[in-house]
């Protein structure tokens, strides 16, 4: 099915993977308070308006505008902020403060910054008068932010801080929410141990580990940490089977090149299937998507640079659909490259980054100096990744797509 020299394009590899992502997650009910990060399995409706009645934006003296014309206008109550008003007299006015429900019968609020207190009431300064006073103003309406009934929140939506003010704000106590996938993480090579251990001579420190286990917190997901699988064969083999049991997605980092100790592909084809192999992607070019016991599975490249990029491009997206997101993609920007390589690749490239201009006149970025796939420190000091197309050099490849770490939670 795959050779050594044929590669797939991204788009195609990305259409092929995405096909087969569907939500098939239980669904739990938690309070708003622990919501952030989870993903709606049911649709938002509102059963009340917010605000609830219409009420003051301002510290100021709520009246009808035919009075504006009176000389002095006699204050009739005080309305705080929670206290209930009574309708407005005629030719009267209502001191009320920022948020109190505005009386019956007034139409306007006319802050206090304008107001000259006199005896028998207030008095409109002329400068206020002049610059004129209009129906409605600093008054917030009944249903100004959410009507009763509305929509607020689509099914798939994966909430954050601003949603969660405004469920809260319409008496949301509890959503429903898919279930937290759970994202099985392993880390092959024999060479690997993790921080804290002394090196001996030929070990490094598992640096992916750590990589993926902050992405995949960043997503709200459940992380189901395999630790490092040695390269032998039979052990490659055990860890994916018990991955697979213990999670709903397998995500390795290494393994998937073609060296007699890569296990990953091979044990993906004994164990399920493989459906996509060696992308046309650079850095990540090993890149292997298939199924274990019908648990999809990632294969990552072991160089970190090319797990962050493979991971942003190609698994991200699919975890997301897998939680039940109805949006999988993050930002993607137009910018322009002062850098751009010299050199074509027949692979779509990804460089690392940094902005050095956002206005107006566009986005300006500079591709940093070191590009090695082995090297993360240029991604931590950088801003994002720009998409540099294949075949393309020079001044063409200057107009770019820029993918802000930020939109990612690198």
């Amino acid at each position: 099915m795959f050779n050594k020299t044929s590669l797939t394009s991204v788009a195609e590899a990305q259409q092929q993977i995405m096909s087969t992502a569907s939500c098939t997650l239980t669904t739990e009910l938690v309070t708003l308070f622990y919501a952030r990060g989870r993903v709606l399995s049911a649709p938002v409706v509102s059963a009340v308006a917010v605000p609830p009645a219409d009420n003051s934006a301002m510290d100021g003296y709520a009246l009808c505008q035919e009075d504006l014309q009176l000389d002095i206008i006699p204050v009739s109550q005080r309305i705080a902020a929670g206290q209930v008003p009574s309708a407005l007299v005629a030719h009267t006015c209502a001191r009320v403060f920022t948020g109190a429900e505005v009386p019956d019968n007034a139409d306007m609020v006319v802050i206090q910054e304008d107001v000259d207190l006199v005896d028998g009431g207030i008095r409109i300064q002329p400068s206020a008068l002049a610059q004129g006073q209009k129906t409605g103003q600093f008054i917030r309406l009944k249903g100004q932010d959410v009507t009763a009934g509305q929509q607020v929140c689509d099914k798939g939506t994966k909430l954050e801080a601003r949603h969660l003010g405004v469920l809260a704000s319409m008496g949301i106590e509890q959503v429903e929410v898919y279930r937290r996938l759970k994202v099985a993480i392993a880390s092959t090579g024999s060479e690997l141990v993790n921080p804290g251990q002394a090196l001996k001579a030929g070990q490094i420190y598992n640096s992916n580990r750590f990589l993926l286990a902050g992405l995949i917190d960043q997503l709200g997901m459940e992380l189901v940490d395999m630790g490092i699988i040695t390269d032998e064969r039979p052990t490659t083999e055990s860890a994916l089977a018990l991955a697979a049991d213990q999670a709903d997605i397998i995500i390795t980092s290494g393994g998937v090149s073609e060296g007699e100790e890569d296990h990953v592909k091979s044990a993906v084809d004994t164990l399920g299937q493989l459906e996509v192999w060696k992308l046309a992607i650079k850095p990540g070019k090993p890149l292997a998507f298939g199924r274990v016991k019908q648990t999809p599975i990632f294969g990552l490249p072991g160089n970190p640079a090319s797990v962050l990029v493979t991971f942003i491009v190609m698994a991200r997206p699919f975890l997301l659909a897998l939680q039940g997101c109805s949006h999988t993609q993050g930002q993607s920007l137009s910018a322009r490259l002062i850098n751009p390589p010299q050199k074509s690749s027949i692979r779509e490239e990804y460089f690392r980054v940094r902005l050095l201009e956002n206005n107006q006149a566009g986005i300006v970025l500079e591709a940093m100096t070191n590009q090695n796939s082995g090297v993360l420190t240029t991604a931590m000091k950088g801003d994002g990744l720009a998409i540099v197309k294949a075949n393309t050099c020079g001044k063409a490849a200057q107009q770019v797509e820029f993918l802000p770490y930020a939109s990612y939670g690198v």
